[in-house]
């Protein structure tokens, strides 16, 4: 299979060494090149690369979308890979290979990481507690006017209390390319409706923020077959601080 696995990353970092992992700086417009072995550039060719501040790994997304031709393009982060099968020993050495890869692919044509899950608060409370609501409102609006066969799957997405995230993904091309053409409309279509101006650093990355909710909102409204797989944070969480965040959140806001 001709299979391609970027790995968005802002920072010289720890790479895997071998296909079909891709490195690429994101933002690369906006910083001095990364010296990482053999790794992309996201301002090259049909790019928003100076979007990366608002857009996040989406400039990456965006830049594969448009300047690779492999039959499946994946996506994922330099802090976060999927698992392969082996389960145990150091993590790197657990990083899906791409036989894991193949062979979940031969099963379906989408590879999505195993949803999070926030149990006592939907989807759309967990980013209001932590963001702002108009960020999803709008993009509700947009859809109805541009997209409404999605606005069933978007509102079952925001009552439930689970949804894959991270922007994290591995799909077969012609599905890449419809779900790019879509999430892009949509994304373009919102900031240029939405002022972000009084926004944090933080919530000014918005559109990749909104970006991880729509992935289960055209999933659902196309009936994408798809498969699960675990993800491996490769720096050390701290879920107890993670969770009193959530918690501070929920119960008194946003600092």
């Amino acid at each position: 299979m001709d299979i391609k696995i970027l790995i968005a990353t802002h920072k010289n970092s720890r790479m895997p060494n071998s296909m079909p992992y891709c490195p690429i700086q994101v933002g690369a417009a906006l910083h001095e090149p990364l010296s990482i072995q053999g790794i992309l550039r996201d301002d090259q060719g049909d790019s928003i690369s100076r979007k990366n501040p608002n857009y996040c790994e989406l400039t990456a997304l965006y830049w594969g979308w448009k300047n690779l031709s492999s039959n499946y393009l994946g996506l994922v982060h330099y802090r976060r890979y999927f698992a392969g099968v082996r389960r145990q020993g150091d993590k790197w050495a657990r990083i899906a290979t791409r036989n894991d890869l193949e062979q979940a692919l031969k099963a379906c044509p989408v590879i999505l990481p195993k949803k999070r899950r926030y149990w006592i608060e939907t989807t759309y409370d967990q980013y209001v507690h932590a963001h702002n609501a108009q960020d999803l409102d709008k993009t509700r609006e947009i859809l109805a006017r541009k997209y409404p066969d999605y606005l069933p799957a978007f509102d079952q997405v925001m009552k439930s209390t689970s949804g894959h995230r991270f922007n994290m993904f591995v799909m077969r091309r012609d599905l890449l390319d419809r779900y790019c053409s879509w999430l892009f409309d949509v994304l373009f279509t919102l900031e240029a409706e939405l002022d972000i101006s009084s926004y944090s650093p933080n919530d000014a990355r918005v559109f990749g923020f909104v970006s991880e909710r729509l992935l289960d909102v055209w999933v659902e409204t196309n009936h994408i077959v798809y498969k699960e797989i675990p993800y491996l944070f490769m720096e050390k969480q701290n879920w107890l601080r993670k969770g009193g965040a959530f918690l501070k959140r929920k119960f008194i806001g946003k600092s």
